[in-house]
């Protein structure tokens, strides 16, 4: 025999009844909506007429207006305790209503079952009279069915026990409530507070919250990163708060919580990212099944708007850097312009329509993995159009030309990554001839950018570049030697993206790389 949780309900009447109780308790969970409650109320009105006097028997409606209902319906006199907060359903964790307990002495539980079979109230009927010594209640049981199904609890809908599993002592969330007063916009409280992007944000409300939860097997008091500039701690309750915020699903928990992992290292360098005037901003790019299982767009648009996961993956990474890590725009996020790329920017590759390694494999992960890779970038998708090159090198020229441009043509020997984003429609007349691989291919783009050091000299055009006095320091054949536009090829990263028709790929151009600026980090997603 085992004790239940105690509980203190109320009656129709406001009374209020206590378990465990000081004599024998019959209690019964019903709802008025429920075909076998209603079978089964009669019967706990006869138990109530043979045993009230020496026994406690509640009926425990799981809505105050069912609870009237039921009274008025079949005219009853037993005691009709209110259990419309369900916490004392959820805390008994049955599934189906009616759900019947006995407890001879009033706390421990002697027999238990749910639904209705005759047998079983028979069986509890005889056990009730023999502990009271006393004759078994006057039910016709001839004319009740042998068995009915019962009806699943109302705790066990979905957004309700959400609530309650959020609401219960060992809920595992541990964040502050705030408190909103009846007559307040929702919405504008969180502009108000600060929370937002700038865009409306989906209040984190405690259900929302457990239901985010679910998407990953990780303790929600976790802490993956102590995140720069506030050194604020990511927790994945404080992730999944940001989640919720930006719209995600639970479903894209995981690659939320890997994004952040990567953008907190010390080789991604978040605080600097964000803190330069320049603007930079992380961009994600994901790789592996879990684009298929959540429905990552990598096709038509994949760089732009229709696509929920793309949108709010990126837009949760944006909203925990802001509001855990502390990086606002006015305080240390000092961009002169900013960009889109603020808000989001969060896409899948087309491994399937690409020639190539995958990016995840090509950085040394399995092709099975679910990987997220970021990249610290200042602007961009910028597009590189080229409908009429039909040979692989032209359109490989083309695409070098088009970083070219990448901060000022005039900037060359760059330290600096670029995220090349290439279209199907330019991939295929890459492959024209037979393979074009991604190192040919960056190869070609330092080969068409090479440009002699003198034009780097700031001039009557643009005061930029190298500097007049430097340049005097140089011999002519020193200012005649041609540079690329990259310190190394390994800056030019590409992936492959867009839809099938439209020759139109994209550049995001880099920050600074390499130890003092940000580098690509790729993280596995641990799915669920």
């Amino acid at each position: 025999m085992t004790a239940k949780p105690a509980f203190d309900l109320s009656d129709l009447d406001g009374t209020s009844y206590a378990y465990p109780a000081s004599k024998p308790t019959l209690m019964c969970f019903v709802k008025e909506d429920c075909e076998t409650c209603n079978l089964a109320t009669p019967v706990l009105e006869s138990f109530h007429k043979a045993y009230g006097e020496t026994a406690s028997v509640w009926m425990i409606s799981q809505t105050r207006e069912g609870a009237l209902i039921l009274k008025d319906r079949h005219g009853l006199t037993l005691t009709i305790l209110d259990d419309s907060d369900l916490k004392t359903s959820f805390a008994h964790q049955f599934d189906i209503v009616p759900a019947l307990y006995w407890c001879a002495d009033g706390e421990n539980v002697n027999q238990f079952f749910e639904g209705f079979v005759k047998s079983e109230w028979q069986a509890v009927d005889a056990a009730i009279a023999g502990e009271l010594s006393a004759p078994q209640a006057q039910i016709d049981w001839a004319s009740l069915p042998d068995w009915r199904p019962g009806c699943g609890s109302k705790h066990l809908d979905p957004e309700i026990n959400d609530r309650l599993r959020a609401e219960a002592d060992n809920s595992p969330i541990r964040a502050r409530k705030i408190e909103i007063a009846r007559a307040d916009d929702v919405a504008e409280f969180m502009f108000d507070q600060g929370f937002s992007d700038g865009l409306p944000v989906v209040p984190p409300t405690p259900e929302r919250v457990m239901r985010m939860l679910s998407g990953t097997r990780r303790q929600a008091n976790e802490v993956i990163a102590i995140m720069p500039p506030n050194m604020g701690e990511a927790t994945i309750e404080k992730i999944a708060i940001n989640a919720v915020m930006a719209g995600c699903k639970p479903e894209y928990l995981p690659v939320v919580i890997a994004a952040l992992e990567a953008v907190c290292t010390d080789e991604f360098n978040i605080h600097g990212v964000m803190a330069t005037t320049m603007g930079a901003s992380p961009v994600l790019v994901v790789n592996g099944p879990i684009r298929d299982r959540i429905g990552m767009n990598r096709g038509l648009m994949a760089l732009g708007t229709g696509n929920r996961a793309n949108a709010t993956i990126g837009r949760a990474v944006r909203l925990a850097i802001r509001n855990i890590g502390g990086s606002k725009p006015g305080g240390t996020d000092r961009s002169t312009l900013g960009s889109p790329m603020k808000f989001t920017m969060c896409f899948a590759e087309d491994e399937e329509r690409s020639p190539w390694a995958p990016l995840h494999v090509e950085r040394g992960f399995k092709a099975e993995d679910s990987v997220v890779t970021v990249y610290a970038m200042t602007s961009g998708p910028v597009q590189i159009v080229d409908q009429e090159s039909r040979a692989p090198d032209e359109i490989a020229g083309t695409l070098g030309l088009g970083l070219e441009s990448m901060f000022l043509p005039k900037y060359h020997m760059m330290p600096v990554d670029s995220l090349l984003v290439v279209c199907p429609e330019h991939i295929d007349t890459l492959m024209r001839d037979g393979p074009y691989e991604k190192d040919r291919l960056r190869d070609r783009i330092q080969e068409v950018t090479m440009r002699p050091l003198r034009d780097m000299v700031a001039d009557d055009v643009s005061g930029a570049g190298m500097t007049r006095a430097a340049a005097a320091k140089l011999s002519d054949e020193q200012l005649d030697n041609r540079v690329p536009k990259f310190a190394k090829r390994e800056h030019i990263h590409m992936v492959v993206a867009g839809s099938d028709a439209g020759k139109f790929s994209s550049a995001f151009h880099g920050w600074v790389t390499g130890p003092m600026g940000s580098q690509a980090v790729s993280r596995k997603i641990e799915e669920t």
